[in-house]
């Protein structure tokens, strides 16, 4: 029976050997990102995030990869990012805001580190950062009046945005030139300071993202 692993180290040196036996020279990159990478990783809860880079030809033969990915799924590794190193170099006028938190929050398991030298221009950033805000906001609404109220519903909420927002947060610091600190309560803290935002309400729904309070469900509605 497969495990999930308590740590994600443990199935790395399995995973590269797995992929390096597909795709052979054709893979350029192995790279870990997300939860496991920033050390909030909770096993059996959190998933393994990893992107797989390819070269051009490769990647037309992803589906060598179907048995694998049914493999590493049973231990909780989500379906990888397959890229190529020209998608990502021309795609972070596109999607600066993900490319900065993969830069940002990333650790190298095999071969070239195609993300440490990418660059962003701060209009791209200013203009994706509008755009993710407002259909978030429209997300939002529209998931409070589904949960009808209800604590459980609301928690749900709150635990599967705040992420989102965390990433929107670094890229708001990045706009204004400001270090992005790495823990998140530091996060909260600076883009609050820079922006104006109720630092005390972004902490109380980081509690709840942690599992560090629990509210009923006025609490939880009024919050």
């Amino acid at each position: 029976m497969s495990k999930i692993p308590k740590n994600p180290n443990e199935i790395f040196e399995e995973i590269i050997h797995d992929f390096k036996a597909l795709f052979s020279d054709d893979l350029v990159s192995i790279i870990l990102y997300g939860s496991a990478a920033s050390g909030d990783y909770i096993p059996g809860k959190s998933d393994i995030n990893l992107m797989v880079v390819l070269s051009d030809e490769e990647i037309e033969h992803i589906d060598k990869a179907f048995k694998a990915i049914a493999k590493w799924q049973k231990r909780k590794v989500a379906v990888p990012l397959f890229l190529t190193e020209q998608y990502i170099e021309t795609s972070t006028d596109v999607f600066p805001i993900e490319y900065l938190n993969f830069q940002r929050n990333h650790m190298l398991l095999y071969g070239k580190d195609v993300l440490s030298e990418l660059t962003f221009d701060r209009h791209d950033v200013r203009l994706q950062c509008e755009r993710e805000i407002k259909g978030k906001l429209l997300i939002l609404r529209e998931a409070y009046l589904e949960s009808k109220g209800k604590g459980k519903a609301l928690k749900e909420v709150i635990v599967h945005s705040f992420q989102a927002f965390l990433a929107l947060f670094t890229s708001l610091l990045f706009f204004k030139e400001k270090d992005v600190p790495l823990e998140n309560r530091e996060i909260v803290s600076s883009v609050s300071h820079e922006y104006g935002l109720d630092s005390e309400l972004l902490n109380q729904l980081l509690d709840i993202k942690e599992e560090k309070t629990k509210l009923n469900d006025i609490e939880m509605k009024t919050l």
